[in-house]
């Protein structure tokens, strides 16, 4: 039996040379990117505003779409389809929702085993390539 794919919309922020990560109440050990599932009819850029208001209880700018990643669901064990967009936050983001805690991390630093395979072995060494993300010193 396959497993119906997974969508999901998440926001690759980077501030002072980290990346913002968040861990959910359902798995506190595992860190992803901020974002989620988009509702019916929503398209990428709304999901993403949506999900980050209620997660993070911020509003996103400086928004750009980045690359469509594609693995399996780190929470779901489920095939996945992940659009990264690079933004900025316009509040300080705070944990809500779902969430249980969020950590700013290089990819390189103790959050690396805690990261989703997706963010630690795509997102991370995309960003790195693209220079949005530093090579750690």
């Amino acid at each position: 039996m396959t497993s119906a794919l997974i969508t999901v919309v998440a926001a690759a922020i980077v501030e002072h040379g980290r990346l913002l990560v968040v861990s959910k109440k359902a798995a506190p050990a595992v860190f992803y990117l901020p974002g989620g599932k988009p509702e019916p009819g929503e398209d990428a850029r709304a999901t993403l505003v949506r999900e980050l208001h209620e997660e993070l209880g911020a509003r996103p700018h400086g928004v750009t779409r980045l690359a469509d990643f594609r693995g399996i669901a780190a929470l779901e064990q489920a095939p996945m389809l992940m659009t990264v967009f690079a933004a900025s936050l316009a509040e300080r983001p705070r944990p809500a929702a779902e969430l249980a805690r969020l950590a700013w991390t290089t990819g390189a630093d103790g959050y690396r085993p805690l990261l989703a395979p997706a963010v630690r072995d795509q997102v991370i060494p995309y960003l790195r390539a693209s220079g949005l993300l530093a090579e750690p010193a």
